[in-house]
C-alpha cells in the first residue's frame, strides 16, 4: 500500500449516530481521474452518491463532483454535507473556516457550528408541469391520483394530502423508470410537532430506487413549505428507511440546509487510478 494511493470515507449524511441517514463515499485524489475510472469506483461503492474531491491551492478550496452508482449528477446535499464533514475530522481545514468546493451547480460554501454542518445552496425554482401525460404517467408509477405535481429544474415534485400517503408509499418501480426526470420528490405537511414536512425521494433513472436523504431535493422543498406555512426556518424529514433530518433556512434564492454526519469507514484504494 502506498502513500500515494487514494484516501477514501464512508460517511453516514444527515444524521448523528451510524447507520442512520444517507451513507457517502468521499475519495481524496490529487487530480481528477478519468471520467470512466470514478464511475466504476462509485458503481463498485454502490451507495447513492461516490464524491470525488481535488484540493486546489487555497487550503479551504477543493474541486468536487458526485456520481450515483450510474451518472454523474449535478448537484448531491448528502454527499457535500459529508465531504465538509470529512475535510474537518481529518484536520484538512480548520473549524471556523468555510470551505469553498467548485462544482457544476458553483460554489458551495459549507460552514460548521455547534448546531451542524450548514450548506449553502441555490433554491431550485418551481414551475408548473404543463403536461398531462408525463403527470398521468407520473401519477401511475407513484400509485397516487390525488396530488398537485411541479416541475424542478432537476426533478418532478408531488404535494400530497396527508403525511399517511407520504410514508405508506411503494412506487411500481418498473414504470418509474420510464418517467423522464431525474428523480421524484414526495411530500406532505409533517403532524409531528418537531418537522415541519415530510418526504420521500426515488431515482431509479439514477440507479437509486429510493435515496435515504436528500439535501438537494430540500432546494426546493424548503422553499415551497416556507410560502405555504409563512416561516423561512423549517425541519424536514425524509421517511426513508434510515430516515434523516435537515433543517433549513430559506435566505432570498439560496437556501441553508443543516446536519450533522458521522465517518463509519475510512482506507485506502488499492487498485490505479486511470489519468483523466
Amino acid at each position: 500500500m502506498s502513500n500515494n494511493d487514494p484516501l477514501i470515507w464512508q460517511v453516514d449524511a444527515f444524521t448523528d449516530v451510524p447507520f442512520g441517514g444517507n451513507p457517502a463515499a468521499i475519495c481524496l485524489v490529487q487530480e481528477y481521474p478519468s471520467d470512466e475510472w470514478m464511475q466504476q469506483l462509485a458503481s463498485e461503492m454502490n451507495l447513492s452518491e461516490t464524491a470525488f474531491l481535488v484540493p486546489l491551492a487555497d487550503p479551504a478550496e477543493y474541486q468536487l463532483r458526485w456520481f450515483t452508482p450510474s451518472v454523474e449528477v449535478d448537484l448531491c446535499g448528502h454527499a457535500t454535507l459529508a465531504a465538509a464533514h470529512v475535510l474537518w475530522e481529518q484536520d484538512r481545514v480548520e473549524d471556523d473556516v468555510v470551505i469553498r468546493f467548485q462544482t457544476r451547480s458553483g460554489e458551495l460554501a459549507c460552514s460548521r457550528s455547534a448546531s451542524g454542518i450548514t450548506l449553502d445552496f441555490p433554491a431550485a425554482p418551481l414551475s408548473a408541469l404543463d403536461d398531462s401525460k408525463l403527470e398521468s404517467q407520473l401519477k401511475a408509477a407513484m400509485g397516487i391520483q390525488k396530488a398537485e405535481v411541479l416541475r424542478t429544474p432537476f426533478d418532478l415534485l408531488m404535494i400530497t394530502e396527508s403525511r399517511e400517503t407520504v410514508v405508506d408509499l411503494q412506487p411500481d418501480f418498473s414504470l418509474l423508470t420510464a418517467v423522464p426526470t431525474r428523480g421524484v420528490i414526495v411530500t406532505a405537511a409533517e403532524d409531528d410537532a418537531e418537522f415541519d414536512f415530510v418526504s420521500r425521494f426515488f431515482a431509479p433513472r439514477c440507479g437509486i430506487e429510493e435515496d435515504p436523504v436528500t439535501g438537494s431535493a430540500h432546494c426546493c422543498l424548503a422553499p415551497y413549505w416556507a410560502q405555504r406555512l409563512g416561516t423561512n426556518t423549517l425541519v424536514g424529514y425524509q421517511a426513508s428507511g434510515r430516515g434523516g433530518v435537515v433543517r433549513c433556512e430559506v435566505v432570498a434564492d439560496r437556501v441553508r440546509l443543516t446536519g450533522s454526519a458521522v465517518t463509519v469507514l475510512e482506507g485506502r484504494l488499492k487498485v490505479a487510478v486511470a489519468g483523466g
